[in-house]
């Protein structure tokens, strides 16, 4: 096999690598009822991107190469799947979880504190979900 074939099989496995990641991240969002504006936000996708990627995301484009929605995108996977295994049998408390009130942040939900906080609110919430990934933070 040539360098260049070997070239072509690595970028079209990291394409494909890209896409699943999108889309991943984007079910989960969609699992957390977060509206397109709501999903910017959280994500910190450029300005400069339509409204209508979100589709495009969720279907054939992966994310763009920005080091801030990489960082987000890290966050919001780390999240789903400390959520999914603080309640393996029932996906459905995850999204339930997320979206009520809970007092280790004033009675706020986790996802109007990532709204509101933006990466340090992303980084809070991961923190209460995964005891192994905050102990890493502060040590």
């Amino acid at each position: 096999m040539s360098e260049i074939e070997n070239n072509n099989d690595s970028t079209a496995l990291e394409l494909e690598k890209q896409l699943l990641v999108t889309r991943a991240v984007m079910s989960v969002l969609d699992s957390w009822e977060v509206n397109a504006a709501q999903c910017f936000q959280i994500l910190s996708l450029p300005e400069s991107i339509p409204t209508r990627m979100l589709r495009r995301y969720r279907d054939d484009t992966p994310f763009p190469e920005n080091e801030e929605v990489s960082k987000r995108v890290d966050h919001v996977i780390g999240i789903a799947e400390a959520l999914r295994t603080t309640y393996p049998r029932n996906s459905q408390m995850a999204a339930r979880w997320m979206c009520r009130p809970h007092r280790r942040f004033n009675k706020k939900s986790p996802l109007s504190v990532i709204l509101k906080d933006g990466l340090n609110g992303l980084v809070h919430v991961r923190t209460e979900l995964d005891c192994a990934y905050g102990w890493r933070q502060s040590h």
